[in-house]
């Protein structure tokens, strides 16, 4: 009797499978698919925690404005220990605008600022806990060390100064990449370019890495390494730099910054009749 119909049966049961070789193929292109759709991916979810972190950082803008506006002063930073509110030093009040530090975070609960976390303090659009929004205010329309004359965190105290101001007083310093200058002597460093010099108020978000950091020169000046939160000193280090995002190792920078301008807060305080 033939073996043929059982030769043929082995062979047709052999083209149904697949080889090893086949299935890692397979497995693969299936990789190398599932990679490309992923990448897109990431980089959507990226740019759309970029895209809320720049909306809320004009919403705070807006709200200190708003403040200014109804109080006649910007106020102090939050601090680490005061839950989302203004922190005043101990001699520090509303009538001599003394704060804790110049520099620290958005006081989301004396703006009444959303959204906020379960501590009271704002958050950027990656809402971690170490992704609190940054804010810095200018302690004096005096460069140090000159004793400040804290003319933003006082009642009053911008329209005794509103000359200085409208003069082009030197305040906070943003710069295209990190300064070598010496804080008492504020200034963008050579080959950087000076976006503003003349700031009242720095809003910045330290973006994805804000829980690891960044070890780039550009990204560890916005912390301020250097800065003297001494009242009485009024934080000599004015220096904040923002520039374009970068993954490079190294010289990674993912801060998103932004800041108020002299123009723009006088003139909503003039309209609101806390100018003259």
């Amino acid at each position: 009797m033939s073996n043929a119909p059982a030769a043929g049966l082995r062979a047709r049961g052999r083209n149904k499978g697949f080889t090893l070789l086949e299935l890692a193929l397979t497995l693969v292109v299936m990789a190398m698919l599932a990679s490309a759709m992923l990448v897109p991916f990431v980089a959507q979810v990226t740019q759309r925690k970029i895209s809320a972190t720049e909306r809320i950082l004009d919403q705070a803008a807006e709200a200190l404005i708003g403040y200014a506006t109804a109080t006649g002063r910007l106020p102090c930073p939050a601090t680490e220990g005061s839950a989302g509110a203004e922190d005043f030093a101990s001699t520090g009040t509303p009538a001599n605008g003394i704060c804790e530090s110049y520099y620290g975070f958005l006081p989301a609960a004396t703006l009444g600022f959303t959204p906020i976390n379960s501590a009271g303090f704002a958050i950027d659009g990656w809402g971690t806990d170490q992704n609190r929004i940054r804010y810095a205010v200018a302690s004096s329309t005096a460069a140090p060390p000159a004793t400040p004359n804290y003319a933003f965190t006082r009642t009053g105290g911008m329209r005794e100064v509103r000359a200085d101001i409208i003069a082009g007083a030197k305040l906070l310093f943003v710069c295209s990449n990190a300064s070598t200058a010496v804080p008492a002597t504020p200034t963008c460093g050579t080959g950087a370019v000076t976006l503003t010099d003349n700031a009242p108020v720095v809003i910045w978000s330290n973006g994805a890495n804000a829980a690891s950091g960044g070890v780039g020169a550009d990204e560890a000046q916005n912390p301020h390494p250097n800065s003297d939160a001494t009242p009485s000193n009024g934080s000599s280090d004015r220096i904040f730099v923002s520039r374009t995002r970068t993954d490079i190792a190294g010289n990674e920078f993912d801060d998103i910054v932004t800041w108020l301008s002299v123009g723009n807060l006088v003139s909503r305080m003039v309209m609101g009749g806390q100018l003259p």
